[in-house]
């Protein structure tokens, strides 16, 4: 039997081999729906840096899919993807549950919720509970044809992780596809309280293969060569957060967003 790191290690040497396919469908509607009037000027001016119709089409996004969308927070993507999707298939915001306790969680939702019920665009989304390092029911099993998650996984540990990806995996249908976006850590670097926020690209792709997934492909879409991922107050040093305020303002916002790895993976038939 193949070990998990000789699977890690084929899965990447195969991709460096062979040429990334990038999906197309749906461009019209994607172009639409990023360049619409409900998206703000602010939004507007990060896709620069989140790149979000080349990130979709890499990901093999279709407008008649059943995408859910793992904590769309202040809902920066599902301003693209309720109205791409509208219509013709299904969005499903897997967020924190509102629990009634004057907490970050409860507070993030009713904000998610006011959002959703502001614009006319966001009206077929549908919204499912998701706690953290709990299992959690993002979509029924086996409907979901495409699961994301952007720029979350710093935020729920190794083990908050797994669960994340092995939830993803139950909702997908089988060849359905996880992708995930995320501040990306230099290889062989390790952990420190300097590069906070940022994680290894191998232990993403172990966790998930981990999970049941196949890796299918990595870009580098969203890379970012002038991010040094090492900074007083790790990623949240560099736009948009700017946690230093005024201090060498100029210099982080030159470098603009984080370094971030972007990956594709399909589910498979479980082997174990």
């Amino acid at each position: 039997m193949k070990t998990l790191k000789t699977l890690i290690a084929a899965s990447i040497v195969s991709l460096s081999m062979a040429s990334v396919s990038y999906v197309q469908a749906g461009s019209d509607q994607l172009a639409q729906a990023i360049s619409g009037e409900h998206r703000s000027a602010e939004n507007k001016a990060r896709d620069q840096y989140r790149n979000p119709k080349q990130t979709l089409e890499f990901l093999g996004f279709k407008p008649s899919m059943t995408v859910v969308e793992i904590t769309p927070g202040g809902g920066w993507y599902t301003e693209i993807l309720a109205p791409a999707l509208k219509g013709t298939g299904k969005l499903i915001g897997a967020h924190y549950p509102d629990t009634g306790e004057d907490n970050y969680y409860s507070k993030s939702r009713k904000k998610l919720e006011k959002k959703l019920a502001s614009n006319e665009v966001f009206s077929e989304v549908e919204l499912s509970n998701f706690v953290p390092k709990k299992a959690s029911e993002l979509a029924p099993a086996g409907t979901a044809d495409m699961v994301l998650t952007f720029r979350n996984l710093h935020n729920w540990g190794e083990e908050g992780v797994q669960q994340v990806f092995m939830d993803a995996y139950k909702a997908l249908k089988m060849g359905g596809v996880l992708g995930v976006v995320e501040h990306r850590l230099p290889k062989d670097v390790a952990a420190t309280d300097m590069n906070r926020g940022y994680v290894s690209v191998e232990t993403t792709i172990a966790q998930a293969i981990a999970a049941g997934f196949e890796l299918a492909g990595s870009s580098e879409i969203n890379a970012n060569a002038k991010d040094k991922a090492s900074y007083e107050k790790g990623v949240w040093t560099l736009p948009p957060s700017l946690a230093l305020g005024d201090k060498d303002k100029e210099k982080y916002v030159a470098i603009g967003e984080s370094d971030r790895m972007t990956l594709k993976f399909v589910k498979v038939a479980a082997t174990y």
